[in-house]
């Protein structure tokens, strides 16, 4: 199976507290089959109290663990086994069947072919790879769907067609679930009635505009009247279409108004709620988060319901949000197709828009966009200019040698240049790093940074309160990717003030990471008043990476280039990150 491209993940790799007698058990199995014992935790986390009977039964079972390589399982199957160690074991094609669709996950795919999946079990040196597959598709973690291809419009010439072997496709369990009931939820929808017929809607736009003392562009009227009478509506518009994806907001409030069907406004994280909050000022719908709007014990009741940044939600997400809401509701979903796709699994915006079972309508670009968004469209064009216009400083182009010098540019321009020039302060400047490690990582540039904002003794999990905080889990009302300030810690967990000034109680430790600096993956969705983007030359560089960076900014953004003219390059010649899904197939049978 060939390597994707790989994005940085929000990940969380720290398991809770498990018992210590378990552990101790676990840690006599790992040592029976020549493993590290410092994985007990952890397994015991990931498999449960009876690590230490399950590890016996199956030395497989070790590739649980992502840190674990399908070369030392072998190897510790092979200590405790000995010559019944196969390749062909099917405890072991079990086990490298997740492994690998695991892998995928993390790399965004859903689901991956059955002739990829064995190829790369062949890979692995399993030789029976038919019968091998077969009996992992018997395993409750492992989805198995056989499905006919897709047939053209051909004459039949009379004759019945013999039927075409099936394509067939294997996925998580839990993840090819959750993509089927995306589909199915995402068809629901797209047959709603409509909320108000087209003239009506024409007038309410026009109205809502002539109290805002404007004249709407014609594309945006036809895209508020095709949301009005489609279940499902994808509003595309990149950078230069900020101004126009405010007012196409406040017309979709009016028309939720006029229609009495009610709005709910909803952006993928916190700090996205915020930047849509601020744009709208007082005089539009407000923006909450996802998680928020899911939190909720009482059930989604709008008629309209709005995501702005909609390409970072994965598909898990998404199918939550399509299942709550309600009967009749329609979905707009506002969206850049240039930018990365979520950090987590799935790309359901470019799904829908391929089905061709969604309306989709573009939003005009502003008349005079800021240097900053002329640049991310030169961009999304594939191109990447020496130098930028920018007499106001809204976008700059920082040149380093290295990643050391990359982040000693990130930390000045956070402590000195963008406070000093904007009046904003170091809480209001987000730094987004697209290195995977090393100096110019998130780790790196988060000790630096707490070292210079807020030190102390890190009383929790290495942080203190007035810590920037990144919350790498799900919880109620927030989810991977909210950003927020750390303002104590108690019995029921850490309490933090997200950056939309939602206070949520996080009462799994481990969701919490240091927040000053966070992966690129991580900001999807977010904006800030001014963002700080870092790249090396590991980075996964791509021209999706550079539009994104220059998003998460709203008055300013700086791009430190490490990477050299690879960045320029990846622009040019890396247009997209592909992903594998079967979303498309789905809603178009639905």
């Amino acid at each position: 199976m060939p390597e994707p491209v790989r994005l940085p993940a929000v990940v969380d790799p720290s398991p809770p507290a498990a018992p210590d007698d378990a552990v101790e058990r676990t840690r006599s199995a790992l040592t029976r089959m020549g493993a590290p014992e410092r994985l007990a935790a952890a397994l015991v986390a990931a498999l449960g109290p009876d690590a230490d009977t399950q590890l016996v039964a199956d030395p497989w079972r070790l590739l649980a663990l992502g840190s674990v390589t399908p070369r030392q399982a072998d190897f510790c199957a092979r200590a405790l086994l000995g010559e019944a160690a196969t390749p062909d074991d099917p405890r072991r094609v079990r086990a490298l069947v997740v492994h690998l669709l695991r892998r995928a996950s993390r790399e965004g795919h859903t689901a991956v072919e059955y002739g990829r999946m064995a190829g790369a079990l062949r890979g692995l040196g399993v030789r029976t790879v038919d019968a091998a597959l077969q009996a992992a598709a018997e395993d409750e973690r492992i989805l198995l769907v056989e499905e006919l291809p897709e047939e053209g419009d051909d004459d039949l010439d009379g004759d019945l067609p013999e039927l075409p072997d099936p394509e067939r496709f294997l996925a998580l369990s839990p993840l090819g679930g959750a993509e089927g009931r995306l589909g199915a939820e995402l068809v629901r929808l797209t047959a709603s009635e409509p909320i108000m017929d087209s003239a009506t809607a024409t007038e309410t736009v026009q109205a809502a505009a002539g109290q805002l003392g404007r004249s709407p562009a014609p594309e945006t009227v036809a895209a508020l009247v095709t949301a009005a009478l489609r279940g499902v509506t994808v509003l595309l518009g990149g950078p230069a279409t900020a101004g126009a994806r405010a007012e196409a907001l406040r017309y979709a409030a009016a028309i939720a108004a006029e229609s009495r069907v009610g709005l709910a406004l909803a952006a993928p994280s916190a700090s996205g709620a915020a930047a849509l909050n601020r744009a709208l000022a007082d005089d539009g719908p407000r923006a909450r988060t996802v998680a928020a709007l899911l939190a909720d014990s009482s059930p989604l009741e709008a008629g309209l319901v709005v995501v702005a940044e909609a390409t970072a939600l994965d598909t898990e997400a998404f199918a939550a949000l399509a299942a709550a809401c309600p009967a009749e509701a329609h979905l707009l979903l506002l969206a850049d197709p240039a930018q990365l796709p979520s950090a987590g699994p799935g790309q359901v915006v470019a799904d829908l828009v391929a089905s061709r079972v969604a309306a989709v309508a573009v939003l005009p670009d502003d008349p005079e966009p800021g240097p900053r968004e002329a640049l991310a469209a030169r961009v999304g064009e594939g191109e990447l200019p020496d130098g930028v216009d920018a007499p106001g400083h809204e976008v700059v182009l920082v040149p380093s040698a290295s990643p050391g010098e990359a982040a000693h540019r990130a930390l000045q321009l956070v402590t000195d240049s963008v406070p000093r020039t904007f009046g904003l302060d170091a809480a209001q400047i987000q730094i987004v790093t697209a290195a995977p490690g090393g100096e110019a990582g998130s780790s790196a540039l988060n000790a630096a940074c707490k070292a210079r904002f807020n030190p102390g003794p890190g009383a929790v999990r290495g942080l203190d309160p007035g810590d920037r905080v990144l919350l790498a889990g799900r919880g109620p009302g927030y989810a991977p990717g909210d950003t927020g300030v750390l303002r104590g810690h108690g019995e029921q967990g850490a309490a933090v003030e997200l950056d939309d000034g939602t206070a949520v109680t996080v009462a799994h430790p481990a969701h919490l990471r240091p927040g000053w600096a966070i992966p690129l993956a991580a900001a999807l969705g977010g904006a800030w008043p001014a963002a700080v983007a870092v790249f090396t030359a590991d980075s996964a560089l791509s021209r999706p990476a550079l539009r994104t960076a220059l998003t998460r900014g709203e008055r300013h953004v700086s791009v430190v280039n490490a990477a050299g003219p690879a960045l320029a390059a990846a622009v040019r010649d890396v247009p997209a990150v592909p992903r594998r899904t079967r979303l498309v197939r789905l809603l178009r049978e639905g």
